[in-house]
């Protein structure tokens, strides 16, 4: 496991949206914390509000209310945070290389040290052969590892993920799972995953977070003590499943 500090490296205080025109807030007053190093996991069902609490931390989109604090990022061309869509959001004109690339822009890097983090990523999500291949040229997979890679390029912090694989098919879903805890592992950042499936949640998480409610809110905070790597066929994994999908 990623080791973990003591102190927060994301403080969510009191944080509401809703959308532009309406009085009924998506979630309100969400407090929660992420630690240096740790894997979170937020579940909930579909339309509560996962995924826009997700772009709030980011600043993909201004909260309401409430604060967002994020530790910045420590090192010369770095951002604190990273994001992978569930959409790939792939530039179809740019090779696989140059998508990577593409998202070191306005960092403080030579030529030469973009090229090093392409190399980098690439190798560490297995996809160092296909860095001159189009993306209409490879598979759902293979889409979201770039994905995933061009998000670690910028050595984030934080690791924001959103449903990243809920649109490949179940046997590459769990090798793409395998993947990415092999890779929190090795580089110990801060994961906040969004998800619909408890299941994955509960596979990769260190804590799993459960919104429920109109508007929503933070019903279950449950730390996962089994261990890793872990046994889905196990029958404390499929009881703490069932538990935590009858907080939804």
């Amino acid at each position: 496991m990623a080791a973990m500090s003591n102190a927060p490296l994301l403080t969510v205080e009191r944080l509401s949206y809703h959308y532009p025109g309406s009085d009924h807030p998506v979630f309100a007053d969400l407090d929660f914390s992420v630690a240096d190093g740790e894997f979170v996991a937020i579940v909930g069902g579909s339309g509560v509000g996962k995924s826009t609490l997700l772009r709030n931390i980011a600043g993909l989109i201004p909260p309401s209310s409430g604060n967002i604090a994020l530790s910045p990022a420590r090192n010369r061309g770095s951002r604190d945070r990273g994001f992978v869509f569930q959409d790939t959001r792939l530039l179809p004109w740019r090779r696989i290389a140059s998508n990577i690339e593409y998202g070191l822009a306005g960092l403080d890097l030579s030529r030469a040290e973009r090229r090093e983090r392409v190399d980098e990523v690439l190798e560490l999500t297995a996809m160092t052969p296909y860095r001159d291949r189009w993306p209409h040229s490879i598979s759902g997979g293979q889409a979201q590892r770039i994905g995933l890679a061009r998000a670690l390029a910028v050595h984030p912090r934080l690791l924001l993920m959103d449903e990243p694989f809920s649109a490949v098919d179940a046997l590459t879903r769990r090798r793409l799972q395998d993947e990415l805890l092999a890779i929190w592992r090795r580089l110990g950042m801060a994961v906040l995953f969004v998800t619909h499936d408890i299941d994955e949640a509960l596979y990769l998480a260190d804590r799993i977070q459960v919104m429920r409610g109109s508007p929503a809110a933070i019903v279950r905070d449950e730390c996962i003590e089994l261990e890793r790597p872990r046994d889905r066929s196990d029958t404390s994994f499929a009881a703490l499943t069932h538990e935590i999908a009858d907080s939804l």
